[in-house]
């Protein structure tokens, strides 16, 4: 087990689960529990990032409230450099009280943010109507603890309570696996033989059942508290393609 803790004003604590690795594709399970009590303005992340100017960048975010008040996980996937593509739950649960299970399925055909086992999100591959997917480029895994008391709690209206450090949230069990990038290929081979190759794990062409759609279904119509493809003042032009693509 992993624990993080926050003493000071810091912009980012940032720890590379592994320094070498790099991978394309794969199924990613890390256990978290998060700061307990009043922790207004931080923020507890868990991500997969490449480099660069156009980097791609699947994210979990745990954005923390005064006590009494839930935690809302924030997700977001960029490519090509672009996100604003967020969505935001509250839980069933209190994730500060213990243990849980966040897992993303990354393929060539969506992307799968999961909660014990539970799906949230699906982020699917809409390359044919011109929305770019993360797929060309090698991401790492990361975690990190830091302050964001500028835009986490209420917009910046929550400030950090900083006599209330130190603020931890532990992390265990993680587990990976993973298509490894190594000498500019995977270890999988080409996306078309990935695919095929079940030897290499259900996950490279997994997509939800009937009953992952109707759980999906549950979570979005009683956690989900925003929405970027339902957010029309946000896209006055009109909202992104992938939103109205099945």
């Amino acid at each position: 087990m992993v624990s993080y803790s926050l003493y000071h004003l810091t912009k980012h604590l940032v720890q590379d689960s592994n320094q070498r690795m790099s991978i394309s594709f794969g199924k990613i399970d890390m256990q978290l529990k998060l700061v307990p009590g009043n922790s207004a303005g931080t923020v507890t992340a868990y991500y997969l990032s490449s480099k660069g100017p156009t980097w791609d960048e699947i994210d979990y975010e745990f954005l923390r409230n005064v006590s009494g008040e839930p935690y809302i996980l924030h997700t977001n996937v960029f490519s090509q450099g672009k996100g604003n593509r967020e969505q935001q739950f509250y839980l069933w649960f209190d994730p500060a009280a213990d243990f849980h299970t966040y897992s993303i399925i990354w393929n060539p055909q969506r992307i799968i943010f999961s909660v014990d086992g539970t799906p949230i999100r699906e982020f699917k591959n809409s390359e044919t109507i011109g929305v770019p997917f993360p797929k060309n480029q090698p991401m790492r895994i990361y975690s990190s603890l830091w302050n964001a008391d500028n835009w986490a709690t209420r917009g910046g209206l929550v400030k950090t309570d900083w006599t209330k450090a130190p603020f931890t949230a532990s992390y265990r069990n993680f587990n990976a696996q993973a298509c490894i990038w190594s000498s500019g290929a995977s270890s999988c081979g080409s996306t078309s033989s990935a695919s095929k190759d079940s030897a290499r794990g259900s996950w490279l062409s997994q997509e939800l059942d009937v009953t992952g759609q109707g759980r999906l279904k549950w979570v979005q119509k009683n956690y989900m508290i925003y929405n970027y493809c339902k957010d029309t003042k946000r896209f006055p032009q009109g909202l992104p393609p992938e939103c109205n693509h099945s």
